[in-house]
């Protein structure tokens, strides 16, 4: 008993990196993949989970091994002066320009909840959450933020799982979707959709940043693995959760969000509490997007340039906050910055396997990681999911490219 509690008291950094990748893109997705493909690819869902645990806990072990962050890492691993240029400020303005382009999105996501309750335009109400973003981030702490996005979490679950259950799906058929893989005609980019949405770059800066805010060597390793595989796997229960709900509501309907839920809800729920309960989940979802995007592109720059101070170092502060005030420019604007996105999108296609690759060779280089480097095993896991994660980039960078040029 007194082992259980330590571990759920050890709850924070991995659930810092679930609140990330359960942002609005996440909650689209799923309702997407839900309403066009019923429960068939839940099983992507299962995938994805298992693929950021894998990715993430070579993660922790880096940061905790080392006390390095992945881009000092990174940074050291080459020894060529050229090659050690390329890779470092290809992978960091990737990285920060992806974050930077999808902010505004993420604080338009935020306020879509908020905005369908009140009736106010979300360019309104997304730049005023963007400055308590900003207030948060300046003037708050690491373990404010934990506190915050745990909070999150519990809101996303109790809202979206409740959901699942209150709908009653055919549990045989989910079971089915989860452990049936299978391809259902013109499913291919949803398929990649779903799993590129949960293994995000920036996130395997933010991690290491966090493990070191939180952990105090290797002593914590057992309880830091813990975190992440509790805490990634209720973001998958979460995930999979809306994408369950919006298979047993509004299968075969074309939808935009996760808003689309709360009119079948209506007969269960009833008319107030049905839009309110939807609502309350995506402000969540977006809300936890929205703080965790400037901190990973913040984690990433601090982390190449070998900035001291974490979340409170002022550097951190102002790229954290530079982030913060181009979403809230873009979103008051109404602006959509599809050519950025795409450049983006292609960026992170590119970089994903880049830093995929390069975790793997970090993690089994005996000169940093010692004892502690993989395993026969965890190599072949490790090499499966690296695999897979690089053809998402690629077909992401793709896909970006030929859209762009279209």
């Amino acid at each position: 008993m007194n082992r259980f509690k330590e571990v759920i008291k050890a709850l924070g950094p991995g659930m810092v990196i679930t609140a990330s990748f359960i942002g609005p893109g996440t909650v689209t997705t799923m309702t997407r993949a839900g309403a066009g493909f019923g429960y068939s690819l839940l099983w992507a869902v299962l995938f994805s989970v298992i693929a950021t645990i894998v990715l993430q806990e070579m993660i922790i072990r880096l940061a905790l091994v080392t006390r390095r962050g992945l881009g000092e890492a990174i940074y050291d691993l080459f020894n060529n002066t050229l090659g050690k240029f390329l890779i470092v400020w290809i992978s960091m303005l990737a990285v920060a320009i992806g974050c930077a382009a999808y902010m505004s999105g993420d604080l338009l996501g935020t306020s879509l909840g908020l905005g369908y309750l009140l009736d106010i335009p979300t360019n309104i109400l997304a730049p005023i959450v963007g400055i308590i973003i900003l207030t948060i981030g300046l003037l708050g702490s690491y373990k404010i933020v934990e506190k915050i996005m745990l909070v999150l979490m519990v809101i996303m679950g109790a809202t979206f799982i409740t959901t699942m259950f209150l709908v009653q799906p055919d549990w045989g058929e989910v079971f089915g979707g989860a452990f049936i893989p299978s391809i259902p005609d013109g499913s291919i980019i949803m398929v990649i959709a779903l799993i590129g949405t949960t293994v995000v770059p920036y996130n395997f800066f933010l991690h290491a940043n966090a493990v070191q805010e939180r952990f105090n060597g290797m002593k914590d390793l057992n309880l830091a693995r813990w975190d992440t595989i509790i805490s990634i796997s209720i973001g998958g229960i979460i995930s999979g959760a809306i994408l369950i709900s919006a298979g047993a509501l509004i299968y075969g309907q074309d939808v935009d969000n996760v808003v689309a839920l709360a009119g079948p809800l209506v007969p269960i729920l009833g008319e107030t509490w049905a839009p309110i309960f939807i609502s309350v989940g995506l402000f969540a979802a977006g809300f936890s997007s929205a703080l965790a995007s400037p901190m990973g592109a913040a984690a990433t720059v601090s982390s190449f340039f070998k900035w001291e101070g974490g979340m409170k170092g002022k550097k951190f502060k102002m790229v954290f906050g530079l982030v913060i005030i181009i979403g809230v420019v873009t979103s008051a604007i109404g602006f959509e910055p599809l050519e950025v996105i795409l450049l983006a999108q292609a960026l992170n296609g590119i970089i994903l396997p880049v830093i995929a690759i390069l975790i793997y060779i970090i993690i089994n280089k005996k000169g940093f990681m010692g004892q502690h480097k993989n395993g026969p095993i965890l190599n072949v896991i490790g090499f499966a999911v690296v695999a897979v994660v690089s053809f998402l980039g690629i077909y992401s960078m793709i896909d970006a490219v030929t859209t762009f040029f279209g």
